[in-house]
């Protein structure tokens, strides 16, 4: 009679189910990379946009006559709204309020806000797109900004 080797078949077994708790780690842990990579591009994306617009600020200010500048900026396309209002801390805010906003330099706020009744100028997004009016006056030192 042929002796079977049932101690051959565990450890066949116990390699095949190592091997596949690996294969399941590694999956896992590069579903979590590829997560967390696409957070830092939102969050980079966010970053461009305030410094574009704050760039275009800068630009504007620095002309002398009245002028007028419309642009088209993107962001993430979670973001539905980008909202100015006078604060202490902050003149820019994100909705939802997923990113950090931003205190914005050269804007007069008081002058942006005019109009609106809820103290705050709210501009919609279209898949990522924010479309936003830059504008100053003939010998103002800040700019206003429009829909």
């Amino acid at each position: 009679m042929i002796k079977k080797n049932k101690r051959g078949q565990t450890q066949i077994s116990f390699s095949l189910i190592f091997s596949m708790i690996l294969i399941i780690f590694f999956i896992a842990f590069a579903i979590y990379g590829i997560i967390k990579y696409l957070d830092v591009v939102k969050t980079a994306q966010v970053e461009l946009f305030k410094n574009n617009l704050q760039r275009n600020i800068e630009n504007m200010l620095t002309s002398t006559a009245g002028s007028s500048n419309s642009s088209n900026y993107y962001l993430p396309r979670n973001i539905k709204q980008v909202c100015f209002y006078n604060s202490q801390f902050e003149n820019m805010y994100f909705v939802p309020t997923n990113y950090e906003g931003a205190m914005l330099e050269g804007v007069n706020i008081e002058k942006t806000l005019e109009g609106s009744a809820d103290e705050k100028l709210c501009i919609e997004t279209s898949r990522g797109k924010v479309y936003m009016i830059i504008k100053k006056d003939y010998n103002e030192n800040e700019v206003t900004i429009a829909r």
